[in-house]
């Protein structure tokens, strides 16, 4: 690895990522659980987003954020895992400054828009358990698009501060990022530059990405419950609680993970504590959701049989 020249400005020209070992003895196994993991979280992902695509009965506002967290999903592990899968086949572990800063853009514009759509879901079950009577107009197609742009929005705004403002820290050296992918956390370490401006903007923004719509959606399922708990239907108080189940499993994850992450500058043992919570943000998390939201229910399981009991007839 060989510096720029200059004394401003990134003097590296790359990056070595440590991944998750460091014994080339265990690299085919990671490998193994990594690859299997992923075609498991693409396939199961892109499967809940064919069965709401297909099935009239799931053209529905929440089924429309399911299936929009779906790609999400999707679009997340593959930013960062199958980098780590080629790194491992090749034994090589460089990536360039640009791949770097581009990987970490991409992903937190993808989970940025998490964030928001975790909380537009919340918003959704709000309107349909407490004001179920405007609900319909409330939640059009039209204000639906309009929280999705919203997040996208939001989310590319955060990203573009954080990878704008990472371009102004000094990287002289050394060049490993104890981690398998590109995140601040690790660069700020490599920084020999003062990154107390860098922290504070990602103190604050997490704020915003997160603290923000945490206490919406608190907010909402306070409200949630209290309804929740009028209904005199056995059955009716069942159905509302599994669906809110599924949303608050998938938040407590998703969060609480992400508030470990980036709410707390760590030190070099924390580090190694924020590969598992990579782990957890990029691969178990995204593997989940389609179980804990979707593949339980029984419209979208009707749906995805009917998907491929329509292929074998046609086969």
């Amino acid at each position: 690895m060989q510096p720029k020249s200059g004394s401003n400005g990134t003097t590296i020209t790359e990056f070595l990522l440590l991944g998750l070992v460091e014994t080339p003895e265990l690299w085919p196994l990671v490998f193994v659980l990594f690859l299997f993991a992923y075609l498991i979280t693409v396939g199961g992902n892109l499967s809940i987003l064919a069965a709401i695509l297909v099935e009239p009965k799931l053209h529905t506002p929440m089924y429309f954020f399911l299936g929009s967290l779906s790609m999400l999903d999707s679009g997340c592990n593959t930013v960062t895992v199958p980098g780590t899968l080629g790194n491992l086949l090749s034994h090589k572990r460089a990536v360039s400054y640009g791949a770097c800063l581009t990987q970490l853009f991409f992903f937190h514009q993808l989970a940025g828009v998490d964030c928001f759509l975790l909380t537009a879901m919340a918003y959704d079950r709000f309107l349909a358990i407490c004001r179920p009577l405007t609900y319909s107009t409330r939640m059009s197609h039209s204000v639906q698009w309009i929280l999705v742009a919203v997040s996208w929005a939001c989310a590319l705004t955060n990203a573009l501060i954080h990878t704008i403002a990472l371009t102004t820290l000094n990287f002289c050296g050394p060049n490993e990022v104890n981690h398998f992918y590109c995140d601040l956390p690790q660069l700020f370490q490599l920084s020999c530059s003062s990154t107390q401006l860098n922290e504070g903007l990602l103190f604050a923004m997490s704020f915003v990405m997160a603290g923000l719509p945490v206490v919406l959606i608190i907010t909402s399922y306070t409200h949630v419950a209290a309804a929740v708990l009028q209904i005199r239907s056995v059955e009716g108080r069942k159905k509302a609680f599994f669906t809110c189940g599924s949303h608050l499993t998938v938040v407590c994850l998703f969060y609480g993970t992400g508030i470990f992450n980036y709410m707390r500058m760590g030190s070099e043992e924390a580090s190694d504590k924020d590969k598992a919570a990579g782990i957890f943000n990029t691969i178990f998390n995204p593997m989940l959701n389609p179980i804990i939201f979707s593949l339980r229910n029984p419209d979208v399981q009707g749906a995805l049989w009917s998907i491929i009991t329509e292929k074998w007839s046609l086969t």
